[in-house]
């Protein structure tokens, strides 16, 4: 996951923080130390690191401890407060321009995934509501035109082409052809290259002067580290960027680039891809990034996927169930499908707070494990999934050799329907609905505190 080392190695320099009743300036200066040794070690710019610690520094002595805070909570709410600064302070969304369509140029190196990305853009963007065009403007890269059209496709975004034509003149007939059919984005999939080179920036450059786009994002690679950076600044230099698509951010990275990218050039980041699918791709906060690094979580973000992925309908009529006692297997089987759709069990947790990114990597969690208890209920008759009560020793047994599993995994899931129909007696009444109704739905998140009693962990 990406920042673990930095957030174990911060959480660790906050730990002998707290073990302090009070806080010596000193005290500070040492754990700052350690901050800096830690950013510097997850490749964030030396400049940028130090700069960082000394502002902290600074504000942790010369502030006031807050009544309601112990001192080593108070730094720690003034990292959070810089390393939020740092990153840029607030979300920063794409360029609106007077007279639809807005156009977004997608440039950056060969490899950064521009094309897929542009294919991500689009599909987060028809989930709004718009009506983006992908443009193949790539006309160097063998296939890059096929790509593009397959993604497309995927996204639900239609990709148009003129072959092997001047880059220029594709901008410039997309853009015309987007005004005529009513598309409100133009997203342009340009050329890179394996290095920054004269041919390149010439012809970002023309392409820019013809169609002016809204948008200008530099696609680049978070596991490339500080040579990200280095290629923001000069594409920054060259072209004027508006802002950043970090991706890999789910990958083994460190996280110096997301760290000093803002600081070095000035242009925030607006995206980060977190995953090889369309649908990973996140509007970027600073404010949650910070918290994330930090081991506070990410729950807005949690909420908003569950809110975009989930069946809202499917959730409401299951909580109605629950809050009924009618809970059977059925709605278990409907609960384990909605949380598939958030993606990776680490992911979903690595956003709760508390949730340690170093440990979590260390965990055994296996994704395989809801397709085995699908496949343990799915083994049972439409009656067995309706009438729990039905399951004795002679059904458990079919119903594990079906499944391919152990008749004490089949007891186990039993337990667990128990378990949740004893917990959902106590939510009973109005006053369980509405506390249902703030926490979003069942829509699985009440069992991922219970992994335990998921068969196979």
């Amino acid at each position: 996951m990406a920042f673990e080392g930095l957030s174990e190695k911060l959480s660790g320099a906050f730990k002998r923080l707290r073990s302090k009743g009070k806080l010596t300036e000193s005290d500070v200066k040492e754990a700052m130390r350690e901050v800096r040794l830690a950013l510097l070690e997850a490749d964030v710019n030396y400049k940028v690191a130090k700069d960082f610690t000394n502002r902290v520094t600074e504000r942790a002595i010369g502030e006031d401890v807050m009544e309601s805070l112990t001192p080593a909570q108070m730094v720690i709410k003034i990292v959070n407060e810089e390393m939020t600064a740092l990153m840029g302070g607030a979300q920063e969304r794409l360029n609106s321009p007077a007279r639809p369509p807005a156009i977004v140029m997608m440039c950056g190196l060969q490899g950064a995934g521009k094309t897929t990305h542009a294919a991500k853009l689009a599909k987060m963007l028809i989930g709004r509501g718009s009506r983006p065009l992908l443009v193949a403007g790539d006309v160097y890269r063998p296939a890059a035109i096929k790509q593009l059209q397959v993604v497309g496709e995927q996204a639900g975004a239609p990709v148009f082409e003129m072959g092997n034509e001047d880059p220029v003149k594709i901008a410039e007939a997309a853009v015309r052809h987007a005004r005529d059919y009513g598309h409100d984005y133009v997203i342009l999939d340009t050329a890179g290259r394996l290095q920054i080179d004269e041919a390149l920036m010439d012809e970002l450059k023309n392409i820019k002067a013809a169609v002016h786009p809204t948008d200008i994002l530099l696609v680049v690679d978070a596991m490339t580290g500080q040579e990200a950076v280095n290629v923001a600044k000069t594409f920054d230099e060259q072209l004027d960027i508006t802002g950043v698509i970090l991706t890999k951010l789910d990958g083994d990275t460190r996280g110096g680039a997301a760290l000093s990218v803002r600081a070095v050039t000035g242009k925030p980041i607006k995206f980060a891809g977190t995953g090889e699918k369309l649908g990973d791709l996140e509007v970027f906060h600073p404010d949650r990034m910070a918290s994330r690094i930090l081991g506070m979580g990410d729950v807005l973000t949690l909420i908003e996927e569950a809110e975009q992925r989930l069946d809202q309908k499917a959730a409401e009529r299951t909580a109605e169930r629950m809050m009924q006692n009618k809970m059977d297997f059925n709605d278990l089987l409907e609960q384990f499908t909605q949380v598939k759709k958030m993606g990776p069990l680490k992911g979903i947790l690595s956003k709760l707070p508390g949730v340690n990114s170093a440990k979590l990597d260390e965990m055994d969690i296996d994704d395989r494990i809801m397709d085995r208890t699908a496949a343990i209920i799915l083994s049972m008759t439409p009656e067995e999934r309706a009438k729990p009560d039905l399951l004795q020793a002679s059904r458990k047994r079919r119903i594990a050799a079906g499944a391919g599993v152990k008749v004490e995994d089949v007891n186990r899931l039993c337990n667990q329907l128990r378990q949740m129909q004893k917990m959902m007696k106590q939510f009973g009444g109005k006053k369980g609905r509405k506390m249902l109704a703030r926490m979003g739905g069942p829509n699985g998140f009440g069992d991922l505190g219970g992994m335990g009693g998921f068969p196979g962990m």
